[in-house]
């Protein structure tokens, strides 16, 4: 196959070959497509459309991991980069890698059927130990020796395509030669980064497995979006669970059992439901979950939560499950904690799961989300995306940027105002949830309310008035709404901050925030001695509307009346169990402090050997939790399904 050559300047070469490799990319997404296609059954054009078109963001940036020793070696700024020895090495390693990459591709063609997951980092240790990888190996050459000969193909097309753009001569070097090529080096290397992340933002997190969420409208199809090297490069530092026997199946269920079934048989009540998941939002903060700090003068700084307090129903004992936002949404939304590691940027990101939203749109409501940051920020519009959220109002939706704040988004204000007004032209029942992000660092506040609000030791806390004032403005607002009174309203934090008093500075203090239920229709107040969690929260609002189906969440009801409930988290590889007055410290296998909160806030004394009762207890509901969470995460079962 003869291919006539062009000339181009270095830079042109390195973006023409740039866009041969994205058209292979997507000649090998839409193999993969074909080659699975019952997989992806009533997939109608314009949706597959849609997904080729996202996965260039995708192919992008592994292409840009693949290649970033390439694009080096073109980009330097001297002329010996157009030596002929020069350009044959970087050739060499351009045809080497990608065809690693491209075959990469191939085998998820073939392999996809059984995993049902494009290949992640975990296929090493996977295959770590297998005595027989030779074996292996030609045993899948000769099933799919077909494939093989697509690979040598591509290759070989993309070696003659290479070779069909060659590199015109440079100019004479001069200082001018120097100064413009070494911009356009710095230029290439920060378009480089962008690419790898997947957007130039510093609200936007480097883009993962979950990001292809945005392109879909079910998890399995995030495959279709996504390419196996991408998958690959994201998770070689991703938590591998295991699974684990520690109980048989009877013996798991009657310590710890994740499937909820309806506890009365009244008549589901159609409520809407509003979550406001409030910032930085620790339990320190609030002076009416606080009456006993400062020798009982401490007032807080969220004088209008204090008056939802009052006037609501909450608990003594409240904790996140993560200490970033990013942990926040799966545990509040889809009753699934972060264990090690953020769910929405774990290899199970794709598993089938529940959620509110899934449950009571299936009960005929309408269902948003609404977070005043630039779209795909934090990548919570793929996560609501999967986790079946119809609608996603963000700083797009708002379209007014003269409320922006000039780093996050939108200041809470406004936009806790566009939100009710959005909200008011939904078609009762609905659930939705708000996000907020003003009392985020640097820690700012609008220009006409600065000096408004107490500053407090923290920085965190003036913003944080400012926050509890827009929520006030947003409740008067929705009061005069005909909804508001058929609505329950659960606010929370997505994680604690920094702390002041040395009460918070412990690791129950890290992640104590409020949890509060608020029905201004009904007579929902009081508080309750117990332990509750972000994770309960899903569960707890379906109990309060009698949800008439089983499901499945990995929290607790709050509104039940056992107490043999649990708070568990993670951080940084190490577990935190509390259970009744105690709190038990555990790498899973090993248990290292156990404490009585009761008569030890700050937590001092370690008491592992005098209350061997109640360390046994604590051992045995975390085996349990292990096993339910990590079999289950590996066996993509975070649904219910019925017994045969």
């Amino acid at each position: 196959m003869k291919v006539r050559s062009v000339k181009m300047p270095i830079y042109g070469a390195l973006i023409a070959r740039f866009i041969l490799l994205l058209v292979l990319y997507s000649l090998l997404r839409l193999g993969f497509y074909l080659g699975n296609r019952a997989l992806f059954p009533n997939m109608a054009p314009q949706q597959l459309f849609s997904i080729f078109l996202g996965g260039i963001k995708f192919d992008l940036s592994a292409l840009l991991y693949i290649n970033i020793l390439y694009i080096l070696l073109q980009i330097l700024p001297f002329p010996f980069r157009h030596h002929a020895l020069y350009q044959k090495i970087a050739k060499g390693l351009f045809i080497l890698t990608n065809s690693i990459g491209i075959a990469a591709n191939i085998i998820d063609i073939a392999y996809y059927k059984f995993t049902l997951k494009r290949t992640t980092g975990t296929v090493f240790s996977q295959f770590i130990n297998e005595q027989n990888k030779l074996k292996l190996t030609v045993d899948f050459l000769l099933d799919y020796w077909y494939l093989l000969f697509v690979l040598i193909f591509l290759v070989y097309l993309m070696a003659r395509l290479y070779n069909g753009i060659d590199l015109k001569n440079p100019k004479k070097p001069s200082i001018r030669y120097y100064l413009g090529h070494t911009i356009l080096c710095f230029a290439f290397a920060w378009l480089a980064v962008v690419g790898m992340r997947g957007g130039w933002r510093h609200s936007t997190r480097p883009i993962t497995l979950s990001n292809a969420g945005d392109y879909v409208q079910s998890p399995n199809q995030m495959s279709i979006v996504l390419n196996t090297p991408f998958a690959i490069i994201r998770t070689l530092k991703a938590v591998n669970l295991k699974p684990v026997h520690y109980y048989d199946d009877a013996t798991l269920q009657s310590i710890y059992n994740p499937i909820h079934l309806p506890s009365d048989t009244a008549a589901f009540k159609p409520l809407n439901v509003v979550f406001l998941i409030i910032e930085s939002l620790g339990k320190e903060h609030i002076g009416a979950l606080n009456r006993d700090l400062a020798k009982g003068t401490y007032k807080g700084y969220t004088p209008f939560i204090d008056s939802l307090v009052e006037n609501g129903y909450t608990f003594t004992h409240t904790y996140a499950n993560g200490r970033k936002s990013i942990d926040a949404l799966p545990s509040i939304i889809s009753g699934i904690p972060s264990i090690k590691e953020p769910f929405v940027l774990s290899t199970y990101s794709g598993n089938k799961t529940t959620s509110m939203a899934k449950l009571l749109a299936d009960k005929g409501y309408e269902t948003a989300f609404f977070h005043g940051a630039p779209n795909g920020s934090m990548g919570f519009s793929a996560y609501t995306k999967l986790a079946g959220i119809q609608h996603y109002y963000g700083k797009t939706e708002y379209n007014n940027d003269a409320d922006f704040d000039g780093i996050w988004g939108i200041w809470d204000e406004p936009f806790l105002q566009f939100m009710a007004k959005t909200m008011n032209t939904f078609h009762p029942p609905f659930f939705t949830a708000f996000f907020s992000l003003s009392s985020h660092h640097p820690f700012k506040v609008p220009a006409q309310y600065v000096g408004k609000f107490p500053k407090g030791p923290l920085e965190v806390q003036e913003p944080m008035g400012y926050t509890d004032m827009a929520l006030r403005k947003f409740f008067e607002t929705a009061s005069k709404m005909p909804w508001f009174k058929q609505t329950l309203f659960v606010l929370c934090a997505d994680h604690a901050t920094v702390s002041y008093f040395p009460e918070y500075q412990t690791i129950p203090g890290a992640f104590s925030i409020p949890i509060l239920f608020y029905y201004p229709g009904g007579n929902l107040r009081g508080k309750t001695d117990k332990l509750v969690q972000q994770i309960d929260i899903m569960p707890s609002v379906l109990s309060y509307l009698h949800y008439d189906k089983p499901y499945f969440a990995f929290g607790f009801n709050a509104f039940a009346p056992e107490t043999n409930n649990f708070v568990i988290n993670n951080n940084d590889g190490t577990f935190s169990l509390y259970y009744g007055d105690y709190l038990l410290l555990s790498d899973g296998q090993l248990s290292t402090a156990l404490y009585n909160l009761k008569k030890d806030r700050l937590t001092k004394h370690n008491i592992m050997g005098e209350e061997p009762e109640i360390l046994e207890k604590m051992e045995t509901y975390l085996k349990a939790f292990i096993q339910q969470y990590n079999n289950r995460m590996i066996q993509d079962d975070l649904t219910y399904h019925p017994a045969k």
